[in-house]
C-alpha cells in the first residue's frame, strides 16, 4: 500500500522462551498491518531476552526498570527513550507491568504517547484473587477458589476443597497439588518468587480452551478468536493450538466485554468439563503469546489495538478462519557477543 503512515511503537514482552512473553508475536502482527508501517522499539527487562536480537522484527531495544521499581522510575526511563525515538504508542505485554502503565497513561498521553489499556477498576476486578466475586457479579461460571496469605491456612484445605487442587501465584505460575505436602511445596516456591498471596482453586477435569479478543471500552467486541490447545508444556503453556468455532465461547466473550466494557486486548482461559460446561479459569488483561494465531486466522488484533489507541473508529471483525493452527518451535540465533555486551552495559541496542 502506497503512502502508508509511519508509526513508532514500543513493545515489551520480548522473552520468547519456554514460557514466552507476547511481545514477538505482537510485533509480527504489527509488521503485517495494512493501515500503517512501523518502527519497533523493544522494551526489555533482561539482556538475554531473545527479541532483543531479532533485528528483522525489532529496530532498537532499551532495558527498562522492573515494575517493582515504581511508576516514577519507569517514567524517567520512558522519558529518555521518548527523547531518542519519538514514540507514538506503547504496548505493554506483561500483567505485572500493566499497573504502572495504567497509572502513567495520562502522563504518557500528554507526551504524545498513546496506549490502549484496561481501566484500573477493570484490571483489579478481573484479578485472580477476585475471580470468585467476578463470576458471581457477571453470572459467569468459575471454579471455586480461595485466597491464602499464610502457609498454615493454606495447608488446612480439607474442609474447603477436595484434592487435587490448583495452587496459583498472584501473577504467574500454577501447579496441581495432590496433597497438603505438595501445597506447602508450591506455596513456598511461588511466594519466594512472586510474594503472597496464593490462590487455591478447585481443579476442573476437562479440556483447555482459550479466547483472545479486543474490547473497545464501550462494550463492543472488536475481535474474538477461540482456540483449543493441542500441545501443552509442563509449565501449562500452549505449544500448539487450533482456531475453532464454538458459539458458547464467543457468547461468553461477548458477555464479558459487554458487561465489563473491557478496554484493550485480553485472553480468557477456559476449561470444558465432562458435562460440556465451560469454566472461566483466568482473565489475562493483555494479548497472549499465541496472538499471532488470531492474525493468521484473519483478525489482526495488534493492528486494531493500535488504531483504537490512536482514537480511530475500528469496525468489528465479523469472521475468522477455523482450523488454522500454530505450532511453536525453538530456534538458535547466532549473535555477536558485542551486542550482548552493549545491551548489558549501555542498556540499549
Amino acid at each position: 500500500m502506497a503512502n502508508k503512515r509511519q508509526l513508532t511503537i514500543a513493545v515489551s514482552g520480548l522473552n520468547a522462551i519456554d514460557s514466552p512473553g507476547p511481545g514477538v508475536a505482537v510485533i509480527r502482527g504489527l509488521k503485517e498491518a495494512k493501515s500503517f508501517d512501523c518502527r519497533i522499539i523493544g522494551l526489555s527487562y533482561e539482556s538475554l531476552e531473545p527479541g532483543i536480537f531479532m533485528h528483522d522484527l525489532v529496530d532498537k531495544t532499551y532495558l527498562i526498570p522492573y515494575p517493582s521499581s515504581g511508576a516514577e522510575v519507569i517514567m524517567e526511563r520512558l522519558e529518555y527513550i521518548h527523547s531518542q525515538e519519538k514514540l507514538d504508542i506503547i504496548i505493554p505485554n506483561f500483567d505485572a507491568e500493566l499497573y504502572p502503565f495504567i497509572k502513567l497513561e495520562k502522563q504518557l498521553k500528554e507526551m504524545g504517547i498513546h496506549t490502549f489499556l484496561p481501566t484500573l477498576e477493570q484490571f483489579e476486578e478481573r484479578h485472580k484473587v477476585n475471580l470468585d466475586e467476578f463470576g458471581r457479579k457477571y453470572g459467569i461460571k468459575v471454579p471455586k477458589g480461595k485466597v491464602y496469605y499464610d502457609l498454615g491456612s493454606a495447608q488446612k484445605l480439607s474442609k474447603d476443597f477436595e484434592f487435587p487442587v490448583l495452587v496459583k501465584g498472584k501473577y504467574y505460575e500454577a501447579y496441581v497439588a495432590y496433597n497438603e505436602d505438595q501445597v506447602k511445596t508450591y506455596y513456598n516456591k511461588i511466594t519466594a518468587k512472586w510474594g503472597a498471596p496464593i490462590i487455591i482453586q478447585e481443579f476442573v477435569h476437562g479440556s483447555e480452551f482459550n479466547v483472545t479478543g479486543l474490547g473497545d471500552g464501550l462494550g463492543n467486541t472488536i475481535a474474538a478468536v477461540p482456540m483449543r490447545k493441542q500441545y501443552i508444556t509442563d509449565k501449562g503453556k500452549a505449544w500448539g493450538g487450533v482456531s475453532i468455532s464454538d458459539y458458547r465461547m464467543l457468547e461468553m466473550t461477548n458477555q464479558f466485554i459487554s458487561q465489563t466494557k473491557w478496554r484493550g486486548g485480553f485472553e480468557l482461559e477456559l476449561m470444558k468439563d465432562k458435562q460440556n460446561d465451560f469454566f472461566l479459569l483466568e482473565i489475562n488483561p493483555r494479548m497472549p503469546a499465541w496472538i499471532y494465531l488470531a492474525v493468521g486466522a484473519g483478525q489482526n488484533i495488534p493492528e486494531a489495538l493500535v488504531q483504537l489507541a490512536l482514537g480511530e473508529e475500528v469496525p468489528p471483525f465479523t469472521d475468522y478462519k477455523v482450523g488454522k493452527m500454530f505450532v511453536r518451535y525453538a530456534w538458535d540465533m547466532i549473535v555477536d557477543i558485542e551486542e550482548f555486551q552493549q545491551i548489558s552495559t549501555n542498556g540499549e541496542l
